[in-house]
């Protein structure tokens, strides 16, 4: 059984993702992507990213971990008559499947920062780009007082500590790691670059009505109410989000959630 596999196809990510799809557009219209060029997004969920991205390039290929997320993207593709963009199933750490040095971008929003083996991951997106390429990178920031970052945060202190050897996904948020693992694969520090950045989720309906969507489909926090409901904590779960949710807030309108949530970009040019 694949750990990480079986994660994210847990529950139904595509129900969250459909709070996602404006940030994601607005992500994609700010890379300048050329129209002749090849684009690798990884962690492609159903297709956030992947689809924006097929409207600029001549050929996009969105690989993920899950399957269920793999065929959703490829629905929404066809449903939206696009031809050059391909979903498939795939690991971020070993993309043996993908010959060197044949994207011209490669991107991972909040997606590649979760496969294990970070350094392999680092490797993998460095062999895949061709010179002269780019990495775009957005990850979550440990310790960030915004969304994610807390969710995961307070989730995992209701959760079972992790496996040993278990390297957290927020370890991407940092940025000396970022150096070191691209470092490790032969990418010079100068070539780095980062920002901090906002993704917003937007959705209808109350924040409670979006941290319902964490708990019914988003697999961490599945995971997270089932550890706790089984320790006799999930009423202390539950409070802590709803508030965490609350707070976070900015919309004026009661029948609507807008939460801005801060990401580290990280830009790699080989």
């Amino acid at each position: 059984m694949n750990a990480n596999k079986a994660l994210w196809e847990k529950g139904d990510f595509t129900r969250l993702a459909e709070s996602m799809r404006t940030s994601g557009e607005a992500i994609v219209a700010g890379l300048g992507i050329a129209f002749d060029s090849k684009v690798l997004d990884l962690g492609c969920g159903d297709g956030t990213t992947a689809i924006p991205a097929a409207k600029y390039a001549a050929q996009v290929v969105g690989v993920d971990i899950a399957e269920n997320l793999v065929a959703a993207g490829a629905r929404r593709a066809d449903e939206q008559g696009l031809t050059n963009v391909t979903f498939q199933q795939g690991d971020a750490s070993d993309l043996s499947e993908l010959a060197d040095d044949t994207f011209d971008l490669v991107i991972s929003f909040f997606g590649a920062m979760f496969a294990p083996r970070p350094f392999d991951v680092a490797k993998e997106m460095v062999r895949v780009t061709r010179p002269g390429g780019r990495i775009v990178m957005g990850n979550w920031i440990s310790g960030d007082p915004t969304l994610v970052a807390q969710i995961l945060k307070i989730s995992s202190a209701y959760s079972p500590p992790p496996p040993e050897g278990f390297i957290s996904p927020m370890t991407w948020g940092i940025e000396d790691n970022v150096r070191e693992r691209f470092g490790a694969a032969r990418v010079p520090a100068d070539n780095i670059s980062f920002i901090r950045d906002t993704y917003t989720f937007e959705t209808e309906g109350s924040p409670s009505d979006f941290l319902a969507t964490f708990k019914t489909y988003y697999g961490p926090t599945m995971n997270a109410y089932e550890a706790a409901e089984a320790n006799g904590r999930a009423a202390e779960l539950q409070d802590e989000l709803e508030a965490l949710f609350t707070s976070q807030n900015t919309s004026t309108i009661d029948t609507a959630t807008r939460i801005p949530a801060t990401f580290l970009r990280v830009t790699v040019n080989l």
